[in-house]
């Protein structure tokens, strides 16, 4: 399969590896074979291998994976080559927390503005990140060469906060709203809803859920 072509529930899953991975060094563990990153991520190991094949690695010895080597090789996959700029639109408290958490997580993706209305915001650096004022996104987008968007804003105003992001130049959107948005073909969109996140897990409890 072409690279630049995989599922996107592959490179879910590659991002979610390479954690693991990162994870396992940090204690100390080089190498990790299929069966024990499948049930880390709750996957069959048959899973594992299909993914890993699909980028084109299947070197597996027989003390397992090489963890650093899997990690280069999945960068090589996901990450832009360069890196790429992040902007967050609405500094409450989600818009707060989502900078905190991801700054410095990943050296490929850095959180460089934030916009708001609010006065008590604008023009501080909150978590980290200079905030702008929404008039100014334009400017500071193109003068940052800001690509992707992480939308924290009221549900309210997701839709206008998502047209100014696209005339401004943004080729990737995360929302983080409850309103679904609709955005140009040329441009990519994940919606997460922590509400209907949160009510698929009641729902599996209620159930009785077992594995």
């Amino acid at each position: 399969m072409d690279k630049a072509n995989l599922p996107e529930k592959t490179i879910e899953r590659l991002s979610e590896y390479r954690r693991t991975l990162l994870n396992c060094l940090t204690r100390g563990k080089t190498h990790i074979y299929s069966h024990e990153l499948a049930g880390l991520h709750n996957i069959t190991a048959v899973q594992v291998r299909r993914d890993l094949m699909l980028i084109g690695y299947s070197s597996m010895k027989k003390k397992g994976y090489d963890a650093q080597e899997l990690i280069k090789v999945i960068g090589d996959i996901i990450d832009h080559k360069v890196g790429l700029n992040v902007a967050v639109v609405g500094m409450g408290n989600l818009g707060r927390a989502i900078t905190t958490y991801f700054n410095g997580k990943r050296p490929k993706l850095n959180i460089v503005a934030a916009f708001d209305v609010d006065p008590n915001k604008v023009n501080r650096v909150i978590s980290g990140v200079n905030c702008y004022h929404m008039k100014e996104l334009p400017d500071v987008i193109k003068r940052n060469d800001i690509s992707i968007a992480i939308i924290s804003s009221p549900p309210d105003t997701a839709n206008q906060v998502a047209e100014q992001l696209v005339a401004a130049g943004i080729k990737g959107i995360l929302n983080f709203t409850t309103i679904p948005l609709v955005v140009p073909e040329n441009v990519y969109l994940e919606e997460y809803d922590m509400i209907t996140s949160m009510e698929k897990v009641a729902y599996f409890v209620k159930q009785g859920y077992s594995r």
